[in-house]
């Protein structure tokens, strides 16, 4: 097959239809070295995607060492095994695979795209990075400078002060506080040995959950996984802790010279395992949901244009939850948002979702299910993200039926439950008028 036609048979990978993908039907594969991996069998194009998550992420850096889990991942590729950098881009090349690295706070996920013919060649590719990367001091140094600058922009960015402050509020004693890139001071004193440490700590078989689809079968992919992944240490770094969440309700302003106030509000919230997720998941829909029928935004943008957009959502990490919410506002305004926010959340609280609204949420949240199945990728990353989350095989075919489910005293109980305008706490990043630190405004 000549590249071109590679190219297209991963464009044409990216494009199948949901339909195509509408009832996945998943396998449990288990390698004879007893690695687990889910597997959903795609046979009409010569194409594997496979997406590996790797639990614990950069909240394994050590002490004095964030960002090393983050830089390592993003160098994972730059020279491997008898390989520089510029060699196994090439190798890549060749075999029109496509790999990428990336570390969350709770995982370091690998998403690889391969084609059938060249399946062994690029497996044992990937396999080097994984299990075999050099760490060169000149690869650890250019990507270094790339993560550097991408801290400078970070360090001027609204959002990203606004998302930074909050978090460093409210997990003050955890990983996830910091920026999981780290600092200029701590990613500039990290060398190859640190990354080689963060590797040891990171990339084991007892945190790795494993997502396949495309054409490959459940016989061929149990000795493939130990080829891939059978060379890993069995253990590295320790369990990471559950965060204490420490913020109370209030306003914390962060000055910065812009005529828009960014806003990122929010409180603890429920976990992804607890019996009410579901409902709590409805809920916030109701509540501050994707388009343009949410409250919020029927409050805050159409009735008193206050703001172009406003949302809010669930955050059910690994170790902590939260729900929040944002939006940006002038400055002249931002106070009276604000105040607006607050009072929908405590109607909210009290009240419930309006009978109608909740109808209308549940026919948007199962309808536009099946539109994330949209490609070999990202159903093995839907895959692997399941395991990771500690979701049952069966919970695709079940999940909008458990949506179905959720009837207005559900929600109702649960906003009394998890909902509590004078716990929320609202970062403000502007020159807002009429607001400062300090308590919630009366």
């Amino acid at each position: 097959m000549s590249l071109s036609l590679r190219a297209l048979a991963f464009a044409a990978a990216t494009l199948l239809p949901a339909a195509a993908h509408a009832a996945v039907e998943i396998q449990e594969v288990v390698s004879p070295g007893g690695i687990t991996a889910w597997l959903v069998e795609e046979h009409s194009i010569p194409f594997t995607a496979f997406d590996i998550r790797f639990e614990g992420g950069a909240s394994l850096d050590a002490p004095g060492k964030r960002g090393a889990v983050n830089l390592m991942a993003a160098t994972l590729e730059e020279g491997a095994g008898e390989r520089d950098a510029r060699a196994f881009a090439e190798a890549a090349e060749d075999l029109a695979a496509r790999f990428s690295f990336e570390a969350t706070n709770d995982a370091v996920a690998v998403e690889a795209s391969i084609l059938t013919e060249n399946r062994a060649e690029a497996v044992a590719l990937l396999r080097e990075a994984l299990v075999a990367p050099r760490f060169d001091a000149e690869a650890v140094d250019r990507v270094r400078e790339q993560v550097l600058a991408s801290i400078d922009r970070a360090e001027s960015d609204p959002q990203e002060i606004a998302s930074t402050t909050l978090a460093a509020l409210a997990f003050p004693d955890h990983p996830y506080g910091s920026p999981l890139d780290g600092t200029r001071e701590t990613v500039s004193s990290l060398a190859p040995d640190d990354l080689r440490a963060a590797h040891a700590a990171a990339l084991t078989l007892d945190r790795v959950h494993v997502g396949v689809t495309g054409d490959i079968t459940a016989e061929e992919l149990g000795p493939l996984l130990d080829e891939l992944l059978g060379d890993l240490p069995a253990t590295g770094g320790p369990e990471v802790a559950d965060a204490d969440y420490a913020l109370g309700g209030g306003v914390t302003v962060v000055a910065h010279p812009s005529p828009q106030s960014v806003v990122l509000f929010g409180h603890e919230s429920l976990r992804r395992d607890d019996p009410d997720f579901f409902a709590a998941y409805v809920l916030n829909h109701v509540l501050g949901g994707a388009g343009f029928n949410s409250l919020l935004m029927d409050e805050v943008r159409v009735k008193r244009g206050l703001t172009y957009g406003i949302g809010s959502y669930l955050v059910p990490r690994e170790h902590a939850a939260q729900h929040l919410g944002q939006f940006s506002s002038s400055n002249a305004k931002a106070a009276e948002a604000v105040r607006i926010v607050r009072e929908e959340w405590a109607e909210m609280a009290e009240a419930g979702a309006d009978p109608k609204a909740l109808e209308a949420a549940k026919t948007y949240l199962t309808g536009a299910y099946p539109l994330r199945f949209d490609g070999n990728g990202t159903i093995a990353g839907i895959l692997s993200g399941m395991q990771l989350q500690d979701l049952p095989i069966d919970y695709i075919a079940t999940r909008n039926a458990r949506i179905e489910a959720v009837t207005p005293e559900d929600v109702a109980r649960v906003a009394a439950r998890i909902m509590d305008a004078d716990d929320l706490h609202f970062v403000v990043v502007g020159q807002p008028e009429g607001l400062e630190t300090g308590a919630l405004p009366g």
